[in-house]
């Protein structure tokens, strides 16, 4: 469970500092001397632009993005570090100027990492100032006289989409993270005789079995004893060089009527940025479980989830169904619901890779039909 940091009522210097933060980026024009219900109003209204969980209450990842926030290019220099690497919207700012004038900063999400320095420093040698990897006063003169010399289409949806259309349709060679949540003495929701850390895991292991059988490598970011943590699970799927990464979870909710799926990829609003392969991605993952099984569709949705954020690859986190409801946790209870689930899962990743011709109407493919057409050879 995701632990509140503040929530209405409180007050005190972290208090402080969050109206601080909300009053510079215009979401609030009050100093209240405790955090009341217009802040809590300006939270959740930040939260929603953030693409983060709409809460009204601030938790550490909301805490940070209100520190990012308030960052305006120029404010200060911009450099890479040793973990923690400078984050903000500055940052983003900059990434997003140095794609549209045709250099490769990666995604846009506001971490100056080493793509963005290598980017900087290319943009330095290009107009002539200083090529340091810094983003300092001369730096930005630059950025500001110039005008985009790469216009139309979207720099780092073309080059994410090619880079995935460039490793052909065999699953054969590709790399998949799969990350069940919770794990060890954290059973993450148990409420109907169902516990997620119990079939986020299984169906994980179902998923990875199916994605051997036609040649992938799989790495899951877990066993069945042992709950890394989010950063750990960051790590391994990036040093793995994973082409693709799916975080399993199970949800819960106060009233027991909420049910269904949903599907999370990276998007920003803020920063005008979404992973295009990452929401293709999550538009099939959903469409293949909805038309598999009888789970209500709640959609697909983007969030900036430093799960999402973070990891190199397109990534999804799917909320696989309510366990507070009785019909959804019947469900998972089922083995056989289970494979439906995995063989959903796997059908969507061959989807992903396969060319508009090659590809099937939801909900039809098998696995077995994926082994005739010879889609495990490369």
């Amino acid at each position: 469970m995701i632990e509140v940091l503040l929530r209405p009522g409180d007050s005190g210097d972290l208090v402080n500092q969050v109206i601080t933060s909300l009053n510079r980026i215009g979401l609030l024009n009050s100093t209240p001397d405790h955090y009341d219900q217009s802040v809590a109003d300006a939270v959740a209204l930040f939260q929603q632009q953030r693409g983060l969980t709409s809460t009204g209450n601030v938790n550490n990842q909301t805490f940070q993005a209100l520190e990012e926030a308030r960052w305006k290019l120029g404010d200060r220099s911009l450099y890479l570090t040793p973990s923690p690497m400078m984050r903000g919207d500055d940052v983003a700012i900059l990434q997003s100027r140095l794609t549209d004038m045709g250099f490769d900063c990666g995604r846009v999400d506001g971490i100056f990492g080493e793509l963005t320095e290598r980017s900087v420093k290319e943009f330095q040698k290009s107009v002539g100032v200083k090529v340091d990897g810094k983003c300092g006063p001369a730096t930005f003169t630059a950025l500001i006289r110039l005008t985009k010399t790469v216009a139309g289409g979207a720099p780092t949806k073309l080059r994410e989409t090619a880079r995935q259309q460039s490793r052909g349709p065999a699953l054969a060679g590709k790399v998949i993270v799969i990350n069940p949540a919770r794990g060890g003495d954290n059973h993450g929701v148990v409420a109907n005789g169902a516990i997620e850390s119990e079939i986020t895991y299984d169906i994980a292991t179902r998923v990875e079995g199916r994605l051997l059988a036609l040649g992938a490598s799989v790495f899951l970011t877990r066993g069945p004893q042992n709950d890394p943590t989010e950063s750990e699970r960051i790590k391994l799927t990036n040093s793995a060089n994973a082409d693709l990464m799916i975080s399993l979870n199970c949800d819960t909710y106060k009233n027991d009527k909420a049910h269904g799926v949903a599907t999370y990829s990276y998007g920003s609003d803020a920063h005008g940025v979404h992973s295009v392969v990452g929401d293709r991605f999550a538009s099939l993952v959903q469409r293949e479980i909805c038309a598999r099984t009888d789970l209500q569709n709640c959609g697909t949705h983007s969030k900036t989830w430093d799960l999402l954020r973070l990891v190199q690859a397109p990534a999804v986190r799917i909320d696989l169904g309510y366990l507070s409801n009785s019909g959804d946790a019947k469900r998972y209870l089922r083995t056989e619901f289970r494979d439906l689930i995995a063989e959903s899962l796997v059908i969507a990743i061959q989807r992903l890779y396969l060319s508009a011709e090659d590809d099937a109407k939801t909900g039809t493919l098998r696995i077995s039909d994926l082994k005739r057409a010879g889609l495990r050879i490369n």
